[in-house]
């Protein structure tokens, strides 16, 4: 088990190599490539090296007697003195996390006793926590020996009680034989990597292996590098006899990782899983295979190649490292690079994929159809559906959405597209379409249609509620208006509108804003409702009140029942109030607005119909035919039939209904 006190030693030991690394040998065919190399050794700058070349390079003739550069290297004093300032900073921070860390952690004291020469020495290691000292009697019995000459006992005493801060202290003397001395034997690895120590035991009075003996014996074998003054203190400290045991160890060289391409998107698709409720439960509808993106969002970013970080054997030679490999940025379609060279953005909105090992971008999504297999789609684009989107699903999209089959009862939207569905809309009183644009379709039944611009229809509409912030116009062969609530700013314009016999109720209604109108609606409802609710909590309080006139004090229910009344009616009237000026504004600006509109029939406009231009109502009392109704003089008026207006109507690329 690795120990606290180890980490403390090991990197005590790195530190120590580190802060004293400010020069180097470097071995390389350029010059250049001998500073980058240093630079990497001695973890600086290049702009902060200085250097003397030892022997010149050459490159030969045709590759032939080319000779290597080599370079001494040096730090400069400005870099030297802040990568001591670092190193000091980082082990004062290292001590004081091992120091919270060793606080948590219970340990006895420990000693050691041994003879080095002609002293008796002795190293007490303190308690850690509520660890016991150790026993000074117990120091004093195991250092008596037959051999011993003296023993000083009262500084055994106060070393067991302050310990000796990691080092041997002389506390006596004994007879010394030097024939029974320890010996040792250093061995270092043919490739120069590991260096160990294999000692005998000394007889009785003989001196034991000291680190002096061992480091002295190193440098004896040429060791340099490594030294593991850690390793040594162990076996001085527990000696095993007979047995080699690793004393230095060469400095190794790391290879520099090979650049990679960190992604911000799941480049398996078939990772991408349904989203869960709450509960843990999977909603199917929310399939989650699609990661959108906005133009400009990082997609990824290449993290470079590392250089290598050469190494020393025990010697002092050099040990090359290899450099990272460099990689290419799989750049696909709608990607670029930004500014910084490395980091892949999205050159416009749209789904983000991993394919054919490059990273593209698509502004438009492709799709058979949407249902069970795709469940919602919500799409930062345009959508393409070649087939039907099924009752229950959700299309939207902030481009345009394109729908070859039909729309049942689901939900479809774009934020600043065109929406076509080709053969119809089925909105069974729940669907619901909504365009930043305008609707192209063949039909619309029974649904809910919101358009800022145009709503263009081949067929008819039938019992739907449709609002256009310009027109509505049908114009294929049938163009027919059956039942619903139709809403325009400038005209509605179709073949037929009604039905005979005025089964159906048709509303159209033309003139105004419809959002504005619809507010307007919205907020008399809401009066109406308030005002209902401050009738019952007046005479809630005209209740309460005459009772506590009579009695003069309420009991504590009926008291705080008066004060929450009182509350509620201040509640209301202010917000009746702020509902008034809303109500005034959107008044004001339905009476400001320059179109009047206009609804214009080329074929019959049946009994029953209800014509609203701006506020003002024409009921169709008789059927009437190839007519345009409009506002004169404050009064309905009809006219002779005009064409639709088709003034800044353009159909979608390649939609070709009429």
């Amino acid at each position: 088990m690795i120990t606290l006190e180890e980490v403390r030693k090991d990197m005590k030991t790195q530190w120590e190599f580190d802060s004293s690394l400010s020069v180097v040998e470097v071995n390389a065919d350029t010059l250049d490539e001998c500073l980058a190399d240093a630079s990497t050794q001695l973890e600086t700058k290049v702009s902060n090296l200085e250097y003397e070349v030892l022997e010149r390079g050459s490159d030969g003739f045709l590759g032939l007697g080319k000779k290597p550069w080599k370079v001494r290297i040096y730090q400069n004093a400005v870099a030297v003195a802040e990568k001591k300032k670092k190193v000091a900073k980082e082990a004062e921070i290292l001590g004081v996390q091992l120091a919270e860390e060793e606080q948590s952690l219970d340990r006895d004291g420990l000693y050691y006793i041994r003879h080095f020469g002609e002293d008796i020495m002795l190293k007490v290691v303190l308690p850690v926590g509520k660890g016991n000292l150790v026993d000074a009697k117990e120091i004093i019995n195991d250092a008596r020996r037959p051999d011993t000459v003296s023993l000083d006992e009262g500084k055994i005493k106060k070393f067991a009680k302050s310990g000796t801060e990691e080092k041997y202290e002389k506390i006596g003397e004994y007879k010394h034989v030097k024939a029974g001395d320890a010996s040792i034997i250093i061995d270092v690895s043919k490739d120069d990597i590991v260096a160990t120590v294999t000692a005998t035991a000394p007889a009785m009075s003989g001196s034991e292996v000291t680190a002096e003996m061992i480091t002295q014996a190193l440098a004896t074998q040429g060791v340099l590098v490594g030294i593991e003054e850690d390793k040594i203190s162990e076996f001085v400290d527990n000696p095993v006899y007979g047995t080699p045991c690793e004393v230095a160890h060469a400095v190794m060289p790391h290879d520099g990782a090979d650049a990679y391409i960190q992604y911000n998107f799941e480049t398996d698709s078939t990772k991408l899983r349904a989203k869960e409720t709450e509960s843990g439960n999977v909603n199917f509808k929310e399939l989650n295979q699609i990661q959108n993106v906005v133009q400009g969002q990082p997609l990824a970013q290449k993290i470079a190649p590392e250089r290598g970080k050469a190494g020393k054997t025990l010697s002092g030679r050099y040990m090359e490292a290899k450099n990272g490999k460099d990689i290419k940025i799989p750049l696909g379609r709608n990607t670029e690079l930004d500014k910084d060279g490395v980091t892949v953005i999205a050159s416009v909105a749209g789904r983000v994929m991993f394919d054919d090992g490059r990273i593209n971008v698509d502004p438009v999504l492709e799709l058979d159809s949407i249902g069970i297999k795709t469940g919602n789609i919500d799409f930062l684009g345009s959508v393409i559906v070649k087939g039907n989107v099924d009752d229950g699903y959700e299309l939207k999209a902030t481009g345009n959405i394109e729908i070859g089959g039909t729309v049942g009862k689901s939900v479809i939207k774009s934020e600043h597209g065109d929406i076509v569905v080709a053969r119809g809309i089925f909105g069974h009183d729940e669907g619901v379409v909504q365009s930043g644009k305008s609707v192209w379709a063949k039909f619309i039944q029974s649904a809910k249609v919101e358009v800022e611009e145009f709503c263009i229809v081949s067929d008819s509409i039938m019992n739907s509620e449709v609002s256009a912030m310009k027109r509505i116009i049908l114009n294929g062969k049938k163009a027919q208006i059956t039942g619903g609530h139709l809403f325009a700013t400038e005209e509605i314009a179709a073949k037929n509108i009604g039905s005979p016999g005025g089964g159906t109720e048709t509303i159209l209604e033309v003139g105004f804003d419809p959002r504005l109108k619809h507010r307007l609606e919205e907020i008399q409802n809401r009066q109406n409702v308030i005002v209902k609710e401050l009738e019952d909590v007046e005479n809630n309080i005209t209740s309460l009140e005459n009772i506590k006139k009579q009695r003069r004090v309420l009991p504590p229910d009926k008291e705080q029942s008066l004060n929450a009344n009182r509350s509620r009616k201040e509640e209301i009237t202010l917000e009746s109030e702020k509902l008034n000026d809303e109500m005034a504004q959107i008044q004001d600006k339905l009476r400001e607005m320059k179109q009047v509109g206009k609804v214009k029939v080329e074929g019959t406009v049946y009994s029953g119909c209800k014509i609203y231009i701006r506020d003002t109502l024409q009921e169709v009392r008789n059927d009437m035919k190839s007519l345009v109704f409009f506002m004169e003089g404050g009064f309905v008026r009809t006219g002779k039939y005009e064409k639709p207006d088709m003034e800044g109507v353009e159909a979608p690329e390649g939609y070709s209904m009429f």
